[in-house]
């Protein structure tokens, strides 16, 4: 088959991650893959992983906000690729629908990677209503975004195909969280806590510094790791600051060695207002660490009671509990921990959703 992936861009996040791994799966298994990304290239590690798997990428450059020369680059790159299917992600719908038109037609998939009311502003909404009942396949990645899509478009998806990760890349590396300790002056005994998130709105890192900044947390000692980046990164630091916990949070930026940041912590904690089906907390629970998280999107269906804490959105003081709780009792977090490495093992396998995709694309052509 031949399967054509459009993305706005290949920056480190959960929805660029998932087509790399899908990507380059299909690849290996004797499929024909290009990935066309709306945005010029940001030279990612994700764009660095699919050249050396040997999948071709097609950057469009993009301009911030409305850009209609898109429909026509898309439609050169369609005419020249001549997929079987197309595959879109996020918003970019927008586009390839009218530069199908142009570019030739094909059958259409397409993965909602957040709740369907925050994937897309309100007019590309009714497009991709529209777009659904006159043929393009949506694709749920968990129970949570069926749900929203049952809201939102008023459709009962036919196809939910949960995320999965690489579990063997998940393994920590000897000795990993005396070095990350030791280059960031934490403690040995100190309760460590890490956030692998992009810093935008829906992360609400403020709401998880405002947590983690309690002076029961400062009493034992606590350390958060931030592993990520973005624009709110400043404003996140100057509160940091002026909570007086800026020795103890920690700001790692964009990282590739998410294992041996995951081996330096104690518990993964997560606060987001809304979320999909979370590639990094199957990391986490994949690295053995519990998950301390809000109960949004489909957080609640990859962790289970006894591999972690789930609480409330918008609710700082929650979150400070669970986290107070793990950081007085290790051994409980080690226990959690051993929990969350088994259901990862059982579930989170990105094999099982490569081939799903796989399935589906041969059902719909």
């Amino acid at each position: 088959m031949r399967v054509l992936h459009v993305i706005p861009t290949l920056v480190v996040g959960g929805a660029e991650r998932m087509v790399a791994r899908l990507a380059g799966h299909l690849h290996r298994w004797g499929h024909t893959v290009n990935v066309a990304v709306m945005y010029d290239s940001q030279r990612t590690w994700i764009e660095a992983e699919l050249i050396s798997a040997g999948v071709p990428l097609h950057f469009l450059g993009k301009r911030p906000g409305l850009d209609l020369s898109m429909i026509p680059r898309l439609a050169r790159v369609i005419a020249g690729f001549r997929p079987d299917v197309l595959h879109t992600h996020m918003y970019v719908l927008k586009y390839c629908l009218p530069a199908l038109v142009i570019g030739g037609r094909c059958r259409i998939v397409h993965t909602l990677h957040s709740v369907a009311g925050a994937e897309v502003e309100f007019a590309s909404r009714i497009l991709q209503q529209f777009a659904f009942r006159a043929g393009v396949v949506p694709v749920a990645i968990g129970g949570g975004v069926a749900e929203s899509m049952r809201s939102t478009y008023r459709l009962d998806p036919e196809h939910v195909i949960p995320n999965g990760i690489p579990l063997s890349d998940c393994a920590p590396p000897p000795g990993a969280r005396e070095q990350i300790r030791s280059c960031l002056g934490i403690p040995a005994d100190s309760p460590t806590f890490a956030c692998i998130a992009q810093f935008v709105p829906a992360k609400n890192h403020e709401g998880l510094i405002s947590a983690f900044t309690s002076q029961r947390l400062r009493s034992r000692n606590a350390h958060l790791l931030l592993a990520g980046d973005g624009g709110r990164r400043r404003q996140l630091e100057r509160q940091a600051r002026e909570a007086g916990a800026a020795d103890r949070i920690h700001f790692l930026g964009v990282r590739s060695d998410v294992p041996a940041v995951l081996a330096a912590a104690d518990a993964f904690v997560l606060a987001s207002r809304r979320e999909g089906n979370p590639l990094s907390v199957m990391e986490a629970m994949a690295a053995g660490k519990p998950v301390l998280a809000t109960a949004v999107g489909c957080i609640p269906e990859l962790v289970p009671e006894d591999a972690g804490r789930l609480v409330a959105p918008g609710e700082p003081g929650a979150l400070e509990a669970v986290m107070y709780e793990i950081a007085g009792d290790l051994r409980l977090a080690r226990a959690l921990g051993g929990v969350a490495a088994r259901v990862a093992r059982e579930r989170f396998d990105d094999t099982t959703m490569a081939r799903a995709y796989e399935r589906l694309y041969g059902a719909v052509i």
